[in-house]
């Protein structure tokens, strides 16, 4: 081929012509450097490979890494690991065998991607999110994602994500924005966990985090430094009560000392007391206390052991002494995340008084009213175990709300119990979370919605599966006036999309673990980037985190 047929065919000679054009109307001192940047913008951009491999999250455990490359640039994603899969939420795909990695590793994931995704997404323009989630999702054809799995579909559509924002030359919370229409971002309130409990840490504490909010706060990096300093603050108020090993962490860096543990001392005297009482009867002693006295002391001191193992007031008095020591009583507020349903064992049918299957959604209220939650499931002595109703509960966070300045809580009760989560929120004393119970997934929160189930939206990216379905799912709960909390994962990794996507849909609220830690802190740090380029513009959310 000739040069005066290439350059005709590809109309090369009009395209420099072009571009050499538009650097002199803008005058630029580097003509090479803009013509070569010119000519770059005028080539459409489109994916032309997609690469997986395994990374490990922060609890060490594998998870998928993709690299999606455009004829323009490299971007990377993660996928947050899950610590369970709930029955309605997108599927992490694990290889479940007995090879490396306990059974977790993630090879067919990976292989999928590297196989399956990457060929069907050669081609497409990376600003068109939904097509290519909507390729992703025609790929695995099962409603939990079950063939390629949640955690690789995430991983390749937060990276066509970051390609199409780059394509569009904006930043990414930006390009999220207008995936989801929205007019005005916002930096949301951060809730810092600071106390670890349930599943995520070793001690006797069945609630599984307490979170502070600085409400009060006026940027988002005054609210870093508030939670940051409230952090270390309590780490002293700990370790002066529990000793430097009450200042051990969990896996989302909040502290976690023992609680509960005079609970447990009280429960081991007060059957050593019974013991001791029964050997009085079965010797011939002179003189033997009245078993009237015995019982009522017996029963009290039960009674007062209850109360105290019910409660979480310990841990949340730590709070209260450090947030005085930091003077910020009126900037900071209190959340708790109950996570009740790892705790609950489930029905007793009051006729029988035997166990019935777990229950479904369309279990009656009296059904449910026989729901027992195992507030001391930690402990393994029998004898150590504290039963509540929902009833129970439903009066413990009432007393909770009143003597603390609580202002949330996520997953009160178990994940099928629609019926108290209900009438819980419909008290209308604070803001209702809900994981668990919606699993993120848009038919649950359609359900919710329409029942009014609960007041507020707790989303994890792992549990849907793709940024569009992600923002479906914010739009929903938004257009119903719900809180939005954007979460973490317990298995995060160094990948900061959920920042930008809490700024992007302007959700208010987002939850990230404690200020310590890389896999935490890089969502808090791109927040406090994103605000330095919005500048002026920056709006953070404050006092109204539930109605941004």
């Amino acid at each position: 081929m000739l040069v005066q047929d290439y350059l005709d065919k590809h109309m090369l000679a009009r395209r420099i012509e072009d571009a050499v054009n538009a650097a002199v109307r803008a005058k630029t001192p580097d003509p090479l450097l803009f013509i070569s940047n010119h000519m770059r913008k005028s080539v459409r951009s489109v994916i032309t490979k997609v690469k997986a491999r395994r990374i490990l999250d922060g609890r060490g455990v594998p998870t998928v890494e993709v690299e999606l490359f455009t004829n323009k640039g490299e971007f990377r994603a993660s996928a947050p690991g899950a610590a369970a899969s709930g029955l309605y939420e997108a599927i992490e795909s694990q290889d479940r065998d007995k090879g490396p990695y306990s059974g977790n590793n993630v090879a067919k994931s990976v292989r999928s991607i590297n196989e399956k995704v990457s060929e069907a997404l050669v081609g497409m323009d990376p600003t068109l999110q939904s097509q290519i989630d909507q390729v992703l999702l025609d790929l695995d054809k099962t409603e939990k994602k079950g063939e390629l799995g949640a955690n690789a579909i995430l991983a390749v559509s937060i990276a066509a994500c970051k390609a199409g924002a780059a394509e569009k030359e904006v930043p990414l919370f930006k390009h999220v924005a207008d995936l989801s229409g929205t007019t005005n971002v916002s930096l949301p309130v951060p809730a810092f966990t600071v106390i670890s409990g349930g599943k995520h840490a070793r001690n006797s504490l069945a609630f599984q985090e307490i979170m502070v909010l600085p409400v009060g706060a006026k940027t988002f990096e005054e609210a870093l430094q508030m939670g940051s300093d409230l952090y270390h603050q309590l780490e002293a108020v700990v370790s002066e009560k529990y000793g430097s090993h009450g200042c051990n962490v969990s896996e989302v860096g909040g502290f976690a000392p023992n609680v509960s543990r005079q609970v447990f001392i009280l429960k081991s005297l007060l059957v050593f007391l019974w013991q001791l009482y029964s050997s009085f009867v079965q010797v011939q002693w002179g003189i033997i206390l009245p078993c009237r006295v015995v019982l009522i002391f017996l029963i009290g001191s039960f009674k007062l052991c209850r109360k105290c193992a019910s409660s979480i007031r310990e841990g949340l008095d730590l709070v209260n002494e450090a947030v005085r020591r930091t003077g910020l009583k009126e900037e900071i507020r209190i959340a708790i995340n109950v996570a009740a349903t790892e705790f609950c064992i489930g029905t007793t049918l009051p006729e029988t008084n035997a166990p019935s299957p777990r229950y479904t959604c369309s279990a009656s209220f009296s059904d449910l009213s026989c729901t027992k939650y195992d507030i001391a499931f930690k402990n393994s002595d029998e004898l150590g175990k504290i039963f509540k109703s929902a009833e129970d509960l439903i009066e413990l966070y009432k007393e909770l709300c009143n003597d603390y300045p609580i202002v949330s809580i996520e997953d009160p009760f178990d994940k099928e119990d629609w019926e108290h989560t209900e009438y819980f929120s419909k008290l209308q004393m604070i803001q209702v979370a809900s994981g668990d119970l919606l699993m993120s997934n848009p038919k649950h929160i359609e359900k919710a919605i329409q029942e009014s189930t609960c007041n507020a939206l707790l989303l994890k990216v792992n549990q849907v599966g793709t940024v569009s379905e992600a923002i479906e799912a914010v739009k929903l709960a938004k257009d119903a006036r719900w809180g939005v909390i954007i979460s973490h994962g317990s298995g995060e990794t160094e990948d900061t999309f959920i920042a930008d996507l809490s700024v992007g849909l302007a959700t208010g609220q987002i939850k990230a673990g404690a200020p310590c830690g890389g896999e935490r802190l890089c969502k808090y740090n791109q927040l406090l980037r994103i605000e330095e380029e919005l500048r002026d513009q920056a709006n953070y959310t404050g006092q109204e985190w539930r109605t941004s």
